[in-house]
Order: C-alpha cells, then sequence, then structure tokens
C-alpha cells in the first residue's frame, strides 16, 4: 500500500547494468556466478564499481545469502549465458550474469526463487510452516484443488481493491455507469502511495476506465479511493462482508496517525454506527507520514479481511477485464495469461491471481499471510511461484 510495499509487484528481483561497453561472455558468466553462491565472502573485484556504487558488497553478500537460505546448497548454473537457471538442493531460480570488458559482474538479476516439490500438498506444507497466520486457496472452474485454512478472514491489504473492482463491474453492467465516464479528483481523495494520483492536483479529470486500470495495476491507492466514493461505501460492503463499515485507503492511513489515536480508540470500541460516525469525523484528520510504516506493523486489526476463498470467487468474477492483466504479478512461463493483484503492508501480504492455459482453461490462487513481526516476502513469492509451477505440472499432465 505504501511506497516500500510495491516489491510485491516488482517482486524481488533487482537489476544492476553497468555504461558501454559491457559484453556478455558465456563461460565466464557462469564461472562468476557460480562464484558467487559458493563464497563464504565476496571481494569487491568480482563486480564493477558501477554495481558497488548502486549496491553495496554487503548488500550482495546478504540478498545471495537470502536465496541460499531459501533454496539450500548452490549446485550449478544451467544455460549458456547471459540468462541462467540457478539450480539448488532445494529449487532454482532464473538470473542473468552481465560481464564487462574486464570480467566484472555489471549486471545481476535475480528472479524469484522456486522451491522444488513434488506436489501440491508439499507446496501447502511449506506455506503451514510461515509464521503467523496463513491461507491458501488453489481452485479450478470446477472445485477446490488443494487448501490451508481458507475460510478465516485475514488481513490482505490492497487486494480488497478487487470487491471494489467488482462492484464498479456491476454498476456498469447495470448502466448506472459507464468506463467512459469522467470524473474529477478533489481534495478529500488524496491519499498515501502506491500510486501517482496523490500526487496529482484536484480537479483533475479521469476516467473510471482510467482510476480502475491504476488501482489494479500500480494499486493506486488515491484512485481506488475515487472509485469508493462514485460507486459507494455501502454497495462496496457487500462484496466485503467482514468489513463493515468499509474503510477508504485514506481513513486507514488516518485512523494508524499516532496523532489521532483518540479516533482509533473509539473505533475500535464503537459499534457499526458509531464507526460510521467517527468515519465522517476524520475527514479533515491529517495523514500520517509515510514513514510510519517503515519499521513494523502497525494496528494491524485495522486492515481489509477476506478468506482466501471470497478473494478467489472476486478474482474469478473480474480475470476477464483487460486491464486485471497490465501487472501479472507472479509470472510463470506456462500460462497464456494471468490476471493479478496483491496487497501488503507490514506484517500482511497477499497474492491472488487467476491463470488461464492455451485450452482457455482457469485455476484461481490466492495466499494470505499475516504476521505480528515483518514478512519474509521472499520466501512467500517464492512458495506461491512454486504453487503456480506445480499447478502448471498438474495442468500439462491432463
Amino acid at each position: 500500500m505504501i511506497k516500500r510495499m510495491i516489491s510485491i509487484i516488482t517482486l524481488v528481483a533487482f537489476l544492476l547494468v553497468g555504461g558501454a561497453g559491457v559484453v556478455a561472455t558465456t563461460p565466464t558468466a557462469a564461472d562468476m556466478v557460480t562464484r558467487v553462491f559458493l563464497a563464504e565472502t565476496f571481494s569487491a573485484d568480482w563486480f564493477s564499481a558501477d554495481v558497488l556504487a548502486q549496491v553495496p558488497l554487503a548488500q550482495l553478500e546478504a540478498i545471495v545469502a537470502q536465496y541460499k537460505e531459501v533454496l539450500g546448497e548452490f549446485i550449478e548454473a544451467e544455460g549458456v549465458g547471459p540468462n541462467f537457471n540457478l539450480i539448488f538442493a532445494k529449487g532454482s531460480a532464473p538470473a542473468q550474469v552481465i560481464l564487462d570488458s574486464a570480467g566484472k559482474i555489471a549486471g545481476f538479476l535475480l528472479g524469484v526463487p522456486v522451491p522444488k516439490a513434488d506436489g501440491l500438498q508439499e507446496v501447502l506444507d511449506l506455506f503451514a510452516e510461515l509464521p503467523g497466520a496463513v491461507s491458501v486457496l488453489v481452485a479450478s472452474e470446477t472445485g477446490v484443488l488443494g487448501a490451508l485454512d481458507p475460510t478465516t478472514p485475514l488481513g490482505v491489504g490492497s487486494a480488497f481493491k478487487l470487491a471494489v473492482l467488482a462492484a464498479l463491474k456491476d454498476q456498469v453492467s447495470s448502466g448506472a455507469l459507464a468506463w467512459d465516464d469522467v470524473v474529477r479528483l478533489e481534495e478529500k481523495h488524496l491519499s498515501l502511495p502506491t500510486g501517482i494520483l496523490q500526487a496529482w492536483p484536484p480537479g483533475t479529470s479521469l476516467t473510471i476506465q482510467t482510476l480502475a486500470a491504476l488501482m489494479i495495476s500500480i494499486s493506486d491507492n488515491t484512485a481506488t479511493d475515487v472509485l469508493i466514493d462514485i460507486v459507494g461505501r455501502e454497495v462496496v460492503e457487500m462484496y466485503a462482508p467482514h468489513n463493515v463499515p468499509l474503510l477508504t485507503t485514506r481513513e486507514l492511513f488516518v485512523l494508524k496517525n499516532p496523532v489521532n489515536s483518540a479516533y482509533l480508540d473509539a473505533y475500535r470500541q464503537g459499534d457499526t454506527a458509531k464507526r460510521r460516525e467517527i468515519l465522517d469525523a476524520v475527514q479533515a484528520a491529517p495523514l500520517p507520514d509515510v514513514f510510519l510504516f517503515s519499521d513494523g506493523p502497525v494496528a494491524l486489526d485495522l486492515e481489509w479481511f477476506f478468506t482466501v476463498g471470497e478473494l478467489a470467487n472476486l478474482m474469478f468474477y473480474v480475470k476477464d477485464l483487460p486491464l486485471m492483466t497490465i501487472n501479472p504479478g507472479v509470472e510463470n512461463e506456462y500460462w497464456q495469461r494471468i490476471a493479478f493483484k496483491g496487497g501488503s503492508e507490514p506484517g500482511v501480504l497477499n497474492l491472488t491471481s487467476a491463470v488461464t492455459n492455451s485450452t482457455g482453461k482457469t485455476y484461481v490462487i490466492s495466499a494470505t499471510w499475516n504476521h505480528s513481526e515483518s514478512l519474509d516476502e521472499t520466501r512467500f513469492i517464492s512458495l506461491y511461484s512454486a504453487l503456480l509451477d506445480v499447478l502448471a505440472q498438474m495442468d500439462a499432465a491432463q
């Protein structure tokens, strides 16, 4: 939801590319990536000055150590370079390694780690090992294929925007709204990142389709709040039964702001009617600094709560909208089409996808993790990627 959290959209890969004169040297690139993953300590001589200027040596060591923690002992780098598939004892990860003319690493791209798993249940068992509360659902168009505590509502962050989109889709279908309707951004809509519209001037005209595309593709919080205003809070609540009253993103941030603690205390103690009164009262209250959320979870009882089953149903309903594929989230080459929405804040993480094969068959996957401490996003995303791989294997075998 905040800017730091965009990592669930861009995933865990990072790319460092040097300047002019960079060339790919296939054998040496394989040697260098092997050296990096086998070494206990790194040497600055292995990397170009441009790489080290962007990411310090200690941080590079920490990133590589994180991959080995998830995937186990490094075995080999498969491929002809610069693209490799890194093989570990407990899984694999794609990588790209580019060397400069001196043979130093000038480009280093690590993709999502994929744990080795023999089947769907084995991946679900790995999810169950995560600390805190975890829910997972994998379903086809005809039924559930696998699940882990699928009926417990958990905090899902910006994945709640699927409910906003579902309500909007129905309003467009009924003729109450149209995708090309133009609305104006107002001061009351401005929220915190993620997104871009919080920096745009009030009075800016935007189509409903543009707002919806921004809400889903870059999880724009301000776009979301405009759409909740247009569709109606109580209308969206019909698609979000554990969230009455439904919070806008701005309201959630305002209530988590320490200077507004009296409002938060009253909100926690109030019934639904009282909570609606408090939401009216906080409209002019100040937003917190975005860095409030940089040190760990904040007031996790104030969230958007959904079961993975509810998110799967919402995703299945909106998956065919063209805007759902702008950001495919956790990608997988097997699937012909991926619709995606995720959500996060410190202590909260959700990933939800609808994947379609070459014959048009669709599966829905939703996974949520809540914990009172900061989450290991790399580990969670790697398990989710493993789900997509196992599901691809199951589908191909049919």
